[in-house]
């Protein structure tokens, strides 16, 4: 088999990767089941907590780590959130007033073309032995 020539990066094709939402320090209120339904989801797919507020009056902060939303009845539909305590929590959709995304979205701005920039960006600069390193986080 003849020699390959070597793979450059720069030049491969690759896909976009998801989309999230900027919703940090957006609220969400739900009025009808479709509302609901799609700020549960958001929730969900959220990398910071929210703080879901109930048609009792109380608030539940926190981060949502499940969801049920199969059953077209929306009270069996629920959330599962993590609480501030590290308690979990079960939401009724049906319970579901507003959802506040209040605490720091985790992953903003880190994405992999972030990634991919301060490497081209510390390889341009004449750098040798590039590590990358997570950052920390808060």
């Amino acid at each position: 088999m003849p020699d390959s020539p070597p793979i450059d990066p720069d030049s491969l094709e690759h896909a976009p990767g998801f989309s999230h939402a900027q919703l940090e320090g957006a609220v969400l209120a739900g009025g009808s089941e479709p509302e609901i339904r799609k700020a549960v989801e958001a929730a969900f797919d959220y990398r910071g907590d929210v703080t879901i507020k109930l048609k009792d009056g109380r608030s539940v902060e926190g981060y949502v780590f499940d969801r049920r939303a199969g059953s077209p009845n929306l009270a069996d539909c629920s959330a599962r959130i993590v609480d501030k305590t590290g308690g979990k929590t079960r939401v009724a959709f049906s319970e579901i007033t507003e959802i506040a995304f209040t605490g720091k979205d985790t992953a903003a701005g880190k994405s992999f073309e972030t990634w991919v920039k301060k490497y081209r960006d510390k390889k341009a600069a004449g750098e040798t032995n590039i590590r990358l390193e997570p950052e920390k986080l808060d």
